[in-house]
């Protein structure tokens, strides 16, 4: 009996052991850049000219921005003043009204909510405003309007920001009363992007409904709080006033002064008055989501959560023609992801932010996941268009400092996979028993073949005089070079979702 348990365990033993060695370990990519932060520091004082000279040159009555990196605020300025009467000047610790930057922070509130079990991002709205249940939408056979149809602007409502940008006041009841009355429609749900002011003020009551508070006292407590947001606010008249921001138009030559909107209903689309430093916090906390790895949850919402946010879910536009500021052509794709806009450049560069715009503000924040920085910039004039300023101050500081972008390093089976198909090149002798490749393999590519053609390449380039590291597209993915006299030799390879992984798909080729 005794033989027969340690049997049993010497065989439990040695399952978990063999089940270590193969067991996936994931290495995050990394900055290789040797003074990273010193690079990005030399490119300061060329943005602050950019801003001062785009201030200047679209009459904003003032204007304050910062240069997120690694995790902070590393740089900010202001230029010009918050109020006009008072000569007060524009800093880092001005409140201004961010508009529609508000969303994602409505948008996080949400998710929050979600990762807690108190809603799900496919329950219909009528589930927590009883009024929209009988609405009569554009067809009969339209589907039920959803959360997520809100979150991504596709809930069916047309565009509003004229008529959405006054609402900002308006009580809970008005909103209920709204869908009462029944709402116009622009499409059925799940069918187009439509930006809609109403769908995210319907989130922030559907917040209310479900936590027992104000989504401003929510967003406050679980979001505002625990990053250390101290001098954001929702109602103006809150705001020390000797900080905050006065709105402007610029009009016959001259600024005009425009009223202040109260915090209502509407607020949870554009009503967050808040400084450059508070709001560098909330940023970095964005950029923290990057890239996915294993260390603890540190922040009021799981990473992974932050990603989602962040995800284009909605597809709406393609520029091929786009050109930076210095001329260089810049293709992207754009999308609407939670309460964020998202685009992706011809060179693989991700941007993600939003912009804001009410009578009297304009602003706007991006960041840049893979290079790990982030702007944002404050304006208190209408509708100032600041992601124009943005967008070419990342462009410069990127290209000017010279920063890479996030190097993936290989992981453990790539490397092992590379070494042992090396061995096997060019002749492919004995590639069967080795135990390395999957079992489409060789139905897929044929042992005589595969010689063959090796064998022609290596014979083109000559002896090899090194092989380069393996380069990862992802963890089970990647190419590596073997530099010869004559010319040099690409092999790629993909492997398979077993465990371990083994080399289903492979290519060799000669390259300069």
């Amino acid at each position: 009996m005794k033989r027969q348990h340690s049997f049993i365990l010497l065989v439990f033993v040695f399952f978990v052991s063999v089940r270590a060695v193969d067991a996936q370990t994931y290495k995050p990519p990394v900055f290789t850049d040797a003074d990273r932060l010193k690079k990005i520091e030399e490119t300061f004082p060329v943005i602050d000219k950019l801003y001062k000279e785009y201030a200047e040159q679209n009459h904003f009555p003032g204007l304050v921005y910062g240069i997120i990196a690694d995790g902070k605020l590393v740089h900010a300025g202001g230029i010009g003043y918050t109020s006009i009467a008072d000569k007060t000047e524009a800093t880092s610790k001005s409140d201004f009204r961010i508009a529609s930057m508000s969303k994602s922070f409505t948008a996080m509130a949400i998710l929050k909510l979600r990762d807690e079990g108190k809603l799900r991002l496919d329950d219909p709205i009528s589930l927590y405003i009883p009024e929209a249940k009988n609405m009569k939408r554009l067809t009969k056979d339209a589907p039920a309007i959803t959360i997520r149809h809100l979150l991504t602007h596709s809930a069916g409502f047309p565009e509003d920001n004229p008529w959405g940008d006054r609402q900002l006041a308006n009580t809970d009841q008005q909103l209920t009363d709204l869908y009462k009355k029944g709402v116009s429609f622009s499409n059925d749900p799940g069918l187009g992007y439509e930006y809609s002011n109403l769908g995210f003020a319907t989130l922030g009551y559907i917040i209310k409904k479900v936590s027992g508070k104000t989504y401003e006292q929510y967003i406050t407590d679980n979001i505002l709080k625990p990053l250390g947001m101290n001098h954001t606010y929702w109602e103006y008249t809150k705001a020390p006033k000797q900080l905050l921001a006065h709105g402007y138009r610029w009009l016959d030559g001259k600024w005009v002064e425009q009223p202040m909107l109260h915090d209502g209903s509407y607020g949870a689309m554009g009503g967050m008055i808040t400084t450059i430093e508070d709001f560098a916090k909330y940023e970095a906390f964005h950029l923290s989501a990057w890239p996915p790895r294993d260390a603890a949850e540190m922040g009021p919402v799981k990473r992974s959560s932050v990603r989602e946010m962040q995800y284009p879910w909605d597809i709406n536009g393609f520029n091929v023609n786009y050109k930076t500021a210095t001329g260089r052509s810049y293709p992207f794709a754009s999308a609407y992801c939670y309460g964020l806009r998202w685009r992706k450049y011809i060179d693989g560069m991700t941007a993600v932010g939003h912009t804001g715009g009410l009578p009297g503000f304009g602003s706007e924040w991006t960041i840049y996941p893979e290079y790990g920085i982030g702007v944002v910039c404050f304006a208190n004039l209408t509708y100032a268009n600041t992601g124009t300023v943005n967008l070419q101050v990342a462009d410069t500081l990127i290209r000017l400092s010279g920063i890479k972008m996030r190097q993936l390093p290989p992981s453990d089976i790539l490397i092992k996979r590379k070494d042992q198909l090396i061995k096997l090149l060019p002749g492919w002798d004995n590639a069967k028993a080795s135990g390395i490749f999957a079992i489409n393999f060789f139905m897929d590519y044929f042992p005589d073949k595969l010689k063959a053609e090796a064998t022609a390449i290596f014979e083109k380039a000559g002896n090899i005089t090194s092989v380069g590291e393996v380069v990862p597209e992802n963890q089970l993915r990647g190419y590596f070079i073997m530099k010869g006299e004559q010319a040099n030799i690409k092999v790629s390879f993909t492997l398979t979702p077993e465990n371990p992984a083994l080399i289903q798909e492979y290519h060799i080729a000669l390259v300069k």
